[in-house]
């Protein structure tokens, strides 16, 4: 093997740029040409392609994004994008890819791996959302983001006795309202993944209000519904006093946290070690503090994540 690509997809997570960085010095030092691929499979299907030097990548570590850019493409769900990609990766001469993102980059990965074309993917989504790995890059990143506005909103709704909904990123996956609810001392964290009862944290805050205390901070997934119609219906149960701040994307934003930069290292230089090895088919995941390259096929189909989901239990129990 000669010549291997990387590109980044779906979603910006911070630590792309550090999983790109890893993949590019790692092959370099391993004697391969390595290839970045701009706007994810947009651009590979439009030959969108440059040789990366190890100067090219520095001074991406700590940075947020990914200088790689990245962008929708559905049409790499149809045969006809697949081909095509394929195509201008063998018009470069490249025999191997790296994909770094979350779920639908993982199922083009996939793709390609079913045409026999040798692709390891890397989790780079902040939802935390892979299955079979405990965490993916960016995901801590997001929730420490997260936690620093909790902290913020916390001071300003003691200020006014008011109760805030923060509503967090999470379609499918409460994992970063559960731990940065946990971590930012919510008193009720409501995920897509567990029924809750509008009623109870209507009671839990009024008990709050009545021992004296100033503040509730609700952590709301925005898989369950928007902030605005949860505290709508909240205030149906009482007057609150109820805000709503929706971070949005200012979740994927930002320097990632070292572990963040850690995770993307080790994982970027696992994918160049298992091309080197003959292995394609595979992504990358982190179980037990131990990576492992798993196959995607079986990963995607037959097993879906599951967060800890016993952190809501945690929190009702501590956030009285």
């Amino acid at each position: 093997m000669k010549r291997i690509a990387v590109l980044t997809s779906g979603g910006d997570a911070p630590g792309m740029n550090a999983a790109v960085r890893a993949v590019v010095r790692k092959g370099i030092s391993e004697g391969l040409e390595v290839f970045g691929i701009n706007y994810g499979f947009a651009g590979l299907v439009a030959g969108d392609i440059r040789r990366l030097e190890a100067q090219d990548v520095g001074d991406f570590l700590g940075r947020g994004g990914t200088m790689l850019y990245s962008a929708r493409y559905p049409e790499f769900a149809q045969l006809e994008g697949q081909l095509k990609g394929i195509e201008q990766l063998k018009k470069f001469g490249i025999e191997a890819l790296v994909v770094c993102g979350g779920d639908g980059s993982y199922h083009g990965a996939m793709r390609l791996t079913e045409h026999g074309y040798p692709t390891i993917g890397v989790p780079g989504t902040i939802d935390n959302d892979i299955p079979l790995t405990e965490y993916t890059i960016g995901f801590d990143t997001a929730v420490n983001t997260v936690v620093d506005a909790i902290d913020k909103l916390r001071d300003t709704a003691a200020s006014h006795v008011r109760t805030f909904v923060v509503e967090v990123m999470g379609r499918d996956c409460g994992d970063i309202a559960l731990q940065a609810g946990v971590a930012g001392g919510a008193d009720a964290i409501v995920v897509p993944e567990i029924e809750y009862d509008l009623a109870e944290i209507a009671e839990r805050i009024r008990v709050g209000r009545e021992r004296g205390k100033k503040h509730t901070i609700i952590v709301l997934s925005e898989g369950v519904m928007s902030g605005e119609k949860f505290a709508t219906q909240l205030e149906a149960f009482g007057d609150f006093h109820t805000r709503v701040s929706v971070l949005g994307h200012i979740q994927r934003g930002g320097s990632p946290s070292p572990f963040d930069r850690v995770l993307a290292s080790k994982m970027g230089a696992y994918a160049v070690d298992l091309l080197l090895e003959g292995k394609g088919g595979l992504c990358v995941a982190i179980q037990q503090n131990k990576l492992v390259g798993l196959d995607i096929i079986d990963t995607l189909t037959n097993h879906k994540h599951i967060g800890d989901l016993s952190l809501a239990e945690l929190n009702n129990s501590i956030s009285h």
